[in-house]
């Protein structure tokens, strides 16, 4: 069901951008105390746009704004040729410009800022898109389409926060499962160590013992030597005692 929703409100979102901008244009021209070969290229540019052409309409557009640059109708209808080129920058600040030539007229700046936030809707901008739509509806109030953009953009925030956060948090379990592991790998590593100390020590133990017996036993070998050099020259050096019988 939601999904329904979502796909009116973006057929809604396009419409606006088109209905609104040929609207201004024609409502506004008969009025207009502008130049006569300004309205022309306007026209043209009109023609173009009914005909998906948007370059050529885009091309038009600006050469109404080279004859008058304080065209309202030139930057709004310009902003939305540039829009459908998919220049959402560009077209953001076309519009941001026809708000400036809006003066108090409440429903050309609530149509400046309903196609403002379509521009950042379309770069997932969803606060931003927010904050524009709201601002549209404070001059407009009854504008449905607006308020339908409001909801589906608050509704992409909501998802794009949850996704945001659920990335943090696979991030976070990472890093926890990293630093397990580093820790592991660091008690293994010290446990490791501390058997090789220990081998090294009872290796220089045994080494220690087999040595003091290898000394003993040259000492008792010494001994015994000395002992019987001794007894030799005992036994060499004693004289037959002779006995007159």
């Amino acid at each position: 069901m939601f999904n329904r929703i979502m796909k009116i409100i973006r057929t809604i979102t396009y419409k606006s951008v088109l209905t609104f901008g040929l609207l201004v244009v024609f409502l506004l021209c008969p009025a207009m105390a502008t130049a006569q070969q300004e309205s022309a290229d306007i026209r043209s540019g009109n023609k173009f746009y009914k005909q998906e052409k948007y370059t050529e309409a885009e091309v038009e557009y600006r050469k109404g704004l080279d004859k008058n640059k304080n065209s309202f109708e030139g930057r709004f209808n310009l902003g939305d040729a540039l829009y459908r080129q998919e220049k959402y920058d560009d077209a953001i600040e076309q519009f941001k410009s026809a708000g400036t030539l809006a003066g108090d007229d409440k429903d050309k700046l609530a149509s400046v800022n309903h196609n403002i936030g379509n521009a950042l809707l379309q770069q997932q901008k969803y606060a931003e898109s927010i904050t524009a739509y709201k601002q549209a509806l404070k001059n407009n109030p009854k504008d449905d389409e607006t308020r339908y953009n409001l909801a589906y953009a608050q509704e992409m925030l909501r998802q794009q926060q949850q996704q945001q956060q659920q990335n943090q948090d696979n991030k976070n379990d990472k890093e926890d499962n990293k630093n397990e592991q580093q820790q592991q790998n660091q008690q293994e590593q010290q446990k490791e160590q501390e058997q090789q100390e220990q081998q090294s020590q009872s290796q220089e133990q045994t080494m220690s013992k087999e040595n003091a017996e290898q000394i003993l036993d040259a000492l008792l070998q010494d001994e015994k030597e000395t002992q019987e050099k001794a007894k030799r020259a005992t036994m060499k050096g004693a004289k037959k005692a002779d006995k007159d019988w």
